[in-house]
């Protein structure tokens, strides 16, 4: 396992180089001047100059690069011009946010669509297989900010029950912390939950037409038990590498439903940053959400090796 682990590190390592050039990119792609902006209202030429060079803005695109990437490896993502303070200083005090957020989401996914998913498959070509399906086309269909905003008009100014929107800590207060994040929560994993609903179905009704699902039921073997054990640890695979990329899509974080929740995770940082110029921030968040997704697949692929023998075996 510790070989296959470093393998698959090795492969991520020019994907990472690759995803650097083209986040530093971003840069020189975005509109605007971000020199101009710190300048003030007068822009005085020798300000302009002096910052220019602060920033290495006057070296070629190479060098600037590669004084960038080094920055990167040690830790150094750059200030943000808005607030000077620095980018990796922002980044860690929003993953949090972030983090909890997704696996929040995550968890209403997986108790939404894989439950709903197996009980589609198991039941196929049934009335409760199309009213699965229906379900799945209207969570796909209804936009995560008017969900939102009927959540919030139904649950915190009808009913009162949670807040509308602000944060709180976990670590501050774990309550008020998850009466803030269920609802953006229930949101977003409510689209993830089709999704996911739709893969396991389809996952799960290969797998029950397998010659191994009959061998089990002529020994005579409980449902429950052929379904879960049996069937759903080998449907398994597929479901493993969507929550992945899904986790880390939300890792990139939600603009608009944090937006809505007023949720300082990654997607409120990441548009406040576009609309202020803030490069360095921009540059940083998508190349933390970049090592996020190679990271998730990793995850995915080491659980690929744990719930299949055969792959153990390979190795």
């Amino acid at each position: 396992m510790p070989v296959y682990i470093g393998k698959r590190l090795l492969v991520a390592i020019p994907t990472l180089l690759i995803i650097s050039i083209f986040v530093f990119s971003l840069q020189k792609l975005l509109p605007g001047d971000p020199i101009l902006a710190m300048a003030g209202e007068e822009r005085d030429p020798a300000v302009i100059e002096f910052l220019r060079d602060k920033y290495r803005l006057n070296d070629p695109v190479v060098v600037q690069y590669f004084y960038w990437l080094g920055g990167v490896l040690t830790g150094d993502f750059g200030i943000s011009l808005r607030t000077n303070q620095p980018v990796l200083e922002l980044i860690l005090q929003k993953l949090p946010v972030t983090i909890q957020l997704a696996v929040m989401a995550m968890f209403f996914a997986m108790l939404i669509g894989i439950p709903i998913g197996i009980l589609a498959a198991v039941r196929k070509n049934t009335f409760i297989d199309y009213l699965a399906n229906v379900l799945a086309l209207t969570g796909l269909s209804i936009p995560n900010f008017w969900l939102g905003i009927m959540l919030i008009l139904l649950i915190s100014v009808q009913l009162g029950w949670l807040p509308a929107s602000g944060y709180e800590s976990i670590f501050v207060d774990p309550v008020r912390s998850l009466q803030t994040m269920v609802m953006p929560a229930f949101v977003l994993g409510n689209a993830l939950a089709a999704t996911l609903m739709r893969h396991t179905r389809s996952a799960m009704i290969g797998v029950l037409s397998a010659d191994y699902i009959r061998t089990a039921r002529a020994k005579g073997l409980s449902p429950s038990e052929i379904i879960l054990s049996h069937g759903f640890r080998n449907a398994l695979l597929p479901v493993v590498t969507l929550s992945a990329l899904l986790f880390g899509e939300l890792l990139a974080g939600a603009v608009l439903t944090e937006q809505i929740f007023t949720i300082p995770g990654f997607g409120k940082l990441i548009v406040d940053a576009v609309f202020n110029r803030d490069y360095a921030v921009v540059q940083g968040v998508v190349l933390c959400t970049a090592v996020g997704f190679i990271l998730m697949n990793l995850f995915a692929d080491i659980l690929y090796v744990l719930l299949n023998p055969r792959l153990r075996a390979a190795l």
